[in-house]
């Protein structure tokens, strides 16, 4: 009766194990994303937008304008937010006028199982100042991963 009872007991114990172990491997659901793959998302969406002539328009969300643009940069750092939202900044210039920038902001998840901008925004515009020269005026700021407008 006691080799019974220990056999059982080996027996839970082996099969509460393997079980333990299979969990420990069992591929998670949210896939974690680096600064590459933040970036490689944001040139392959500039690349899918823009024209023959490498001309990106986007419509201001603000204006209404149709923007006619070409890329310039991403920006330093690229931001994760919150478990599942990735962030990018970048700079663009006006069609013919490489001093005249603006500042777009791009948001992207994996909602489609691959990274993917869903957002895109104006914020920085052009604006000239003749102490300055041609200058980023700031249409919102980001208050913990949220945006805040500033007119």
């Amino acid at each position: 009766m006691v080799r019974y009872l220990l056999l059982i007991g080996l027996a839970g114990l082996a099969t509460s194990l393997c079980m333990a172990d299979e969990s420990d491997h069992t591929p998670t659901d949210s896939r974690k994303y680096y600064v590459e793959d933040i970036k490689s998302t944001m040139m392959q969406h500039i690349e899918d937008v823009v024209d023959e002539h490498g001309v990106f328009r986007l419509r201001d969300d603000k204006t209404g304008e149709v923007l006619t643009l070409k890329f310039v940069r991403i920006h330093d750092p690229v931001r994760q937010i919150g478990s599942d939202i990735y962030f990018a900044c970048t700079d663009f210039h006006v069609v013919g006028e490489p001093d005249k920038l603006y500042d777009l902001d791009f948001w992207m998840n994996d909602k489609t199982g691959q990274l993917k901008i869903y957002q895109s925004k104006v914020h920085k515009e052009p604006r000239w100042s003749f102490l300055y020269g041609w200058y980023k005026q700031p249409r919102y700021t980001f208050v913990n991963d949220e945006i805040e407008y500033l007119y």
